[in-house]
């Protein structure tokens, strides 16, 4: 039997096909505003990482010892405490992302990139560490959810065909942005140099009011607000998911933690590993991030023609494994050891994230996904904090930084297996494959034999 049929504009009284009207491309105005969007909210997220090793030895005391708080400035328990305070503040992004499903997916993702990025302009002023910390942490809910929620629009907006590749330029437009600001860094050089690589988000800032007229309601997103009688809309939360979307739901969760377990210390530690501890000048890791664009690049094409071509979970579960054997080569001793983890890391790492996110769009209705999305992150905050702590403990405890990433992969080899519990969904419409998981959302009104 051929899948349900949908009314395109959700009403009851039609019987459409599958496929709604008026999607876009994925190299429409809309999914590129969100893309510009994504752009800005990675300039801002990123230059916590990027100018640690500037901040470390701004506020810390660098010396010539052979332990880590001496050649970096701080230790790694304070770097690893002060990037995981930032990482647990990113679960403010649950609540606002939460929020596209109720007061719409354009004003929630504009607001939170401008509120995040004006923190971390205040950031730039920041006296000390923790003061760093406080305004990183102040930001990151914002930042995170205008991250989220992009990922949405741009999965809401596109058809199956086009699905992979809008979610993939979303990642990509956040990893070019994470780029700027460490190559904005790099060419400066200098322990106070953070302060105007924070001050220079006042430019995508000030960008946003003419990237919302690009900008549009996913008709998907329009659709479904119509079409949910009554009070439903407010009943259709993830606590009401039946069975089937709970064991959903619970995969998903536990994938993101593990990869964000790995991922969190493999990218937040890898400048002050470099710098402090190789020796690596700043021109150097700037160098890196160059790399770093044609990598993820190629990351992200690999991701979307796996995803498209060979299905979504193997890709996924491939790429996840990449990422955990890549966070040890990273650590493993040796400038040469480092670059290669490192670019690894970005290679599986874009082809990871953006495949994750178009299931994530495929495996759960449109009245509950921006809620599910912030959910992911909040399960990815929880991973990344934990790894983090691990990673700087274990980092102080053997005085080195090999044996903590060994430990921290583990979680993401071993999670591989957890895609064999889920769906393929390649080549599905979300009206196909998140269709019956709560009693209220829309049901067939007809089928087709």
């Amino acid at each position: 039997m051929a899948a349900a049929q949908f009314a395109a504009d959700g009403s009851e009284d039609a019987a459409p096909a599958v496929e709604p009207a008026g999607l876009q491309g994925w190299r429409s105005a809309p999914v590129l505003s969100v893309a510009a969007v994504a752009i800005a909210s990675g300039f801002g997220q990123f230059g916590a990482v990027a100018a640690l090793a500037d901040v470390a030895e701004a506020f810390g005391a660098a010396g010539g010892g052979a332990s880590v708080a001496e050649q970096a400035g701080l230790s790694g328990t304070v770097l690893g405490v002060g990037l995981a305070v930032i990482r647990v503040a990113s679960l403010g992004a649950l609540p606002l992302a939460g929020l596209a499903d109720r007061k719409g997916r354009t004003p929630v993702v504009l607001w939170s990139c401008a509120v995040g990025l004006a923190l971390v302009v205040l950031g730039a002023l920041s006296p000390g560490y923790w003061w760093f910390v406080a305004a990183f942490g102040l930001s990151r809910p914002f930042l995170t959810a205008t991250n989220a929620v992009a990922q949405v629009i741009a999965g809401e907006h596109t058809a199956s065909s086009d699905r992979a590749r809008a979610v993939a330029l979303v990642a990509g437009g956040y990893g070019l942005g994470s780029a700027l600001v460490a190559l904005v860094r790099g060419a400066m050089g200098g322990a106070t140099s953070f302060r105007v690589t924070f001050a220079l988000a006042v430019v995508p800032l000030v960008s946003l009011p003419l990237l919302k007229r690009w900008m549009a309601e996913p008709r998907r997103f329009r659709a479904a607000a119509r079409s949910t009688p009554g009070g439903a809309r407010g009943r259709a939360v993830l606590a009401t998911l039946g069975d089937e979307g709970r064991r959903r739901l619970v995969i998903t969760l536990a994938l993101a933690f593990a990869a964000a377990f790995v991922t969190g210390p493999a990218n937040s530690f890898v400048f002050v590993y470099a710098e402090g501890i190789l020796g690596a000048s700043p021109s150097l890791t700037a160098a890196i991030l160059v790399a770093a664009l044609p990598v993820g690049l190629a990351g992200l094409l690999l991701g979307r023609w796996g995803g498209d071509h060979v299905g979504r979970r193997p890709t996924a579960g491939l790429a996840l494994a990449g990422v955990g054997v890549a966070a040890v080569l990273t650590y493993r001793g040796g400038v040469a050891s480092t670059v290669a983890g490192a670019l690894l890391t970005v290679l599986a790492g874009y082809a990871f994230a953006p495949t994750l996110a178009a299931m994530g769009t495929e495996l759960f209705p449109t009245e509950v996904r921006a809620a599910v999305a912030g959910w992911m992150v909040g399960s990815g905050v929880v991973g990344a904090v934990c790894g983090l702590l691990a990673f700087g403990a274990l980092a102080d405890l053997f005085d080195g930084f090999g044996t903590a990433a060994a430990v921290v992969a583990v979680p993401a080899l071993a999670a591989t297996v957890l895609f064999s519990r889920l769906p393929e969904t390649r080549g599905l419409e979300p009206e196909e494959s998140a269709t019956g998981l709560f009693p209220f959302q829309r049901q067939p009104v007809s089928e087709t034999g």
